[in-house]
């Protein structure tokens, strides 16, 4: 082999690396837009390959309990009835998590919508995740159910970043006054991810 045909060689091998480690560092965005796409357009079936929905499940049950903890100890020495409403929320924390693990639930908390442990709560249906801001009350449908707080006009700022080799987080937050949340990806083989769990502490 002549010393140009393994200067061209080497060149190519250089190359095909570059553009194999940049498709490896780029694999955690890619998931991110395409379990993003897939869930806004419920597409079950797809979204079902980028969550590991019982490793979000007990995320969500964990964080879920946390943020309810948090809220009592806060209203403590405050209104009584608002001491009950965060209890009894606490009894419901099971069908607010079962909720949020679904494709609609996926789609809330990849909008900006993340769950706040009110009674009742359930993310936007298909459609409204993108739907102008309003309260909980609002926007409940004639059942009484209680649908999660709609995202505002604005796009929630987003932030995205490798966390470690194995961890990708993309955290967002509606305005510098306001409280943040992080999605958490975990990376399945060299290319692969999923959505394995909400840190609703930020």
């Amino acid at each position: 082999m002549s010393r140009t045909s393994r200067s061209v060689l080497t060149a190519l091998v250089v190359l095909v690396l570059v553009a194999a480690l940049g498709f490896v560092y780029a694999s955690p965005y890619i998931a991110l837009n395409r379990v993003k796409r897939a869930a806004d357009a419920r597409d079950a079936q797809t979204v079902n390959q980028y969550v590991d929905f019982p490793a979000l499940r007990a995320s969500l049950k964990d964080q879920v309990a946390a943020l309810l903890t948090r809220r009592i100890d806060i209203q403590k020495s405050g209104n009584p009835l608002a001491i009950i409403g965060a209890m009894i929320g606490a009894a419901l924390v099971g069908p607010l998590v079962d909720s949020y693990a679904t494709p609609d639930g996926v789609a809330a908390i990849l909008n900006g919508i993340p769950p706040r442990g009110d009674p009742g709560e359930r993310p936007p249906p298909a459609g409204d995740s993108a739907a102008p801001h309003g309260n909980a009350a609002a926007n409940a449908p004639s059942s009484g159910v209680a649908t999660a707080q709609q995202a505002p006009a604005e796009p929630p700022q987003t932030t995205a970043g490798y966390r470690d080799f194995n961890t990708f987080v993309v955290t967002y937050r509606h305005g510098a006054g306001d409280a943040r949340y992080s999605a958490i990806f975990h990376r399945y083989g060299l290319v692969s991810w999923k959505l394995v769990a909400v840190d609703l502490a930020g």
